[in-house]
């Protein structure tokens, strides 16, 4: 795919919501399959690429028991975007790591790091249900989603990867769009 094509993909997709009239966040952008000649990865994009995919691993155990447990109905809807969004990027993100020729063990996978849904978390998570459910639910999300956007910041600042640039902008418009309705 070509740097033009990939930027007019990313374009229409965020400018979906203002054309269609929609007030939900636009879609997840399409996965894009970068190639050798316009990839340019440095330090932070790999670094960037290692560490979401480690994050969206982790978050999506969590959400996944959303629909059974909570009991919050815009809390739902909110889990299901993440969710949605999440899944989107970590297909993306593989095949950026891929093309990058990172190593296929991610250093970062089960680590306890801001951001990183920790196993227990789900686990504990997993026997509650309702307004208790809600709470630690709550609590992983907004973790998972401010470490996520200050690292898509991060991204934006350091990297040089045009693809891996435009999924970091990507991914800091939703996380940002996503912590304003956690919080709200």
């Amino acid at each position: 795919m070509t740097r033009k094509r990939f930027a007019a993909l990313l374009i229409a997709t965020a400018l979906l919501p203002a054309v269609t009239g929609c007030t939900q966040p636009a879609p997840a952008a399409p996965v894009v399959v970068p190639t050798a000649t316009t990839t340019s990865f440095g330090g932070t994009d790999l670094a960037w690429i290692e560490i979401n995919i480690a994050m969206n691993d982790q978050v999506l155990p969590l959400l996944a028991l959303v629909p059974t447990r909570v009991a919050d109905p815009a809390l739902k809807t909110l889990s299901a975007q993440v969710q949605t969004s999440a899944t989107a990027e970590l297909a993306t993100l593989r095949v950026l790591h891929d093309e990058a020729g990172l190593p296929p063990e991610n250093p970062h996978e089960g680590m306890l790091m801001p951001g990183l849904v920790p196993t227990e978390a789900v686990t504990e998570a997993a026997k509650l249900s309702g307004p208790p459910f809600d709470k630690a639910l709550r609590e992983q999300l907004k973790g998972y989603l401010e470490q996520s956007h200050r690292l898509a910041q991060d991204e934006q600042k350091a990297g040089t990867d045009p693809q891996t640039l435009a999924l970091a902008a990507s991914a800091a418009t939703m996380r940002d769009t996503a912590l304003k309705q956690l919080t709200a």
